[in-house]
């Protein structure tokens, strides 16, 4: 990572770890196309009343305003209008207004993956920053969502995350109908609360979670120990459906979240077994979400937090009684490519393109090597010529510490050689043929291990 960031929480990449960043987008794109979503973009801002609609999260928004008004004098922050430009926090938000917005010219259900940079006012630490770049994919229906999709998002999670340079993960799966029901079943109706709770529990600790059940929402010993009870049952199979039961609460909601939990485990366990896992602690901060929550962290790193979340939200879109239900799941990606870049689970061959460095005899040379490097530019070798012609030692000494692999040269005759830095070996080579190995065309991901 680029060294002596003067603004902390917004990170920059040196050239070869931007390549390994480019290689996750890159997987991720080609693993969401593969399964049928489409690529959208939307805008960086929405209003205040956009993003705050759902969630507690305003000390986090960065508000957007001009340095001066209209009148010329300095602006004012307008905290409270609704109207208020900010930036995104996720996409989420977003694409619901977007939905909305564009139901006309869309086909539900509509299949969405979602590539951008979002911004949060967090404190700065390893993990998190204040501009980061999420990869979002959603399936959102007009009027009804078959509970499949829950299913089968968590199977593309799973197959996305495992082409990358990542270590084993755990795909932690929830469903907030079963535990409100079950709240509820205790006597617990504040259940909102109570999720916002338990959501706490492995940044503070269980007792203090129960501190907080009884002290801010009235729970009584027993309820806030049922609570944790149903919070700690943790299972990769669909056996937590028996350990629920044995905890002798009886809810319909509760029932029915039950019964969707156990269809995505039975799934999801089949086609990612071993990292997947039903956890019932897992709750999500954000108010919309309505069922299936998911969480996942890397093993072994779970000190980084989740590196992929989120879940079923029924009513965040709407349009009059118009609903848009849906489901979606957000990478973390600049979290996952710090963990990776700092643990050197993968790096790059090289810092650039350039396959080819064109030399130059002398400095009438130059538009001959022009001409070279577009016979090979043409065949699709990145290619750079020479600025000047120095002693041929050192532009070989340039294209060796910018990590370019081959060296080109052209005598007086129109002789062309073709140079290996790196064992020395130098052949004839024809600018209309010539190609490199295939593993030297590009830069490659190198993955550790």
């Amino acid at each position: 990572m680029a060294r002596n960031a003067s603004l902390s929480g917004f990170p920059e990449w040196l050239p070869q770890e931007r390549l390994v960043e480019q290689h996750v987008l890159d997987t991720l794109r080609r693993i969401f196309e593969l399964h049928g979503f489409s690529s959208v973009e939307t805008r960086a801002v929405e209003t205040v009343g956009q993003l705050l609609r759902k969630g507690e999260i305003d000390k986090e928004v960065y508000a957007l305003s001009r340095l001066q008004d209209d009148d010329g004098a300095a602006a004012s922050g307008a905290r409270e209008d609704p109207h208020q430009l900010a930036l995104h926090f996720d996409l989420t938000v977003p694409f619901a207004r977007y939905v909305v917005e564009n139901a006309g010219y869309l086909s539900f259900p509509f299949r969405r993956y979602q590539i951008q940079k979002v911004w949060r006012g967090e404190r700065p630490q390893e993990g998190r920053a204040r501009e980061f770049t999420q990869a979002d994919i959603d399936v959102v229906a007009d009027g009804d969502l078959p509970f499949r999709y829950d299913v089968e998002l968590a199977l593309v999670i799973a197959e996305a995350l495992s082409a990358l340079p990542i270590p084993a993960f755990k795909l932690r799966i929830n469903n907030r109908k079963l535990a409100e029901g079950f709240y509820r079943g205790i006597g617990l109706t504040d259940t909102a609360g109570v999720l916002r709770s338990i959501d706490k529990l492995e940044k503070i600790g269980a007792e203090k979670v129960a501190e907080l059940l009884k002290s801010e929402l009235g729970a009584t010993a027993e309820q806030a120990a049922q609570a944790l009870a149903l919070a700690s049952i943790r299972t990769e199979d669909t056996s937590f459906v028996a350990r629920v039961r044995e905890l002798g609460v009886t809810d319909e909601l509760m029932e029915e979240g039950l019964n969707e939990l156990e269809q995505v485990i039975a799934a999801a366990v089949k086609s990612a077994p071993g990292s997947v896992v039903a956890d019932l602690s897992i709750a999500r901060g954000l108010d919309y979400y309505t069922g299936t929550v998911y969480e996942t962290v890397l093993v072994g790193h779970e000190a980084l937090g989740s590196i992929c979340s989120g879940g079923r939200y029924d009513a965040l879109a709407s349009k009059g009684s118009r609903k848009f239900p849906g489901v979606g799941l957000s990478i973390g990606v600049t979290r996952l490519v710090s963990r990776i870049l700092s643990q050197e689970f993968a790096t790059a061959s090289r810092s650039v393109p350039t396959a080819v460095l064109i030399t130059l005899a002398d400095d009438d040379s130059w538009t001959g090597a022009q001409e070279v490097a577009a016979a090979l530019r043409a065949r699709g070798i990145s290619t750079e010529v020479a600025a000047r012609a120095d002693k041929f030692g050192k532009q070989i000494k340039y294209a060796d510490k910018r990590g370019i692999p081959f060296v080109w040269f052209t005598d007086n005759e129109g002789v062309h050689q073709v140079k290996d830095i790196r064992s020395g070996e130098q052949l004839p080579a024809d600018p209309a043929a010539w190609m490199p190995p295939a593993e030297d065309l590009k830069p490659r991901i190198v993955v550790a291990g």
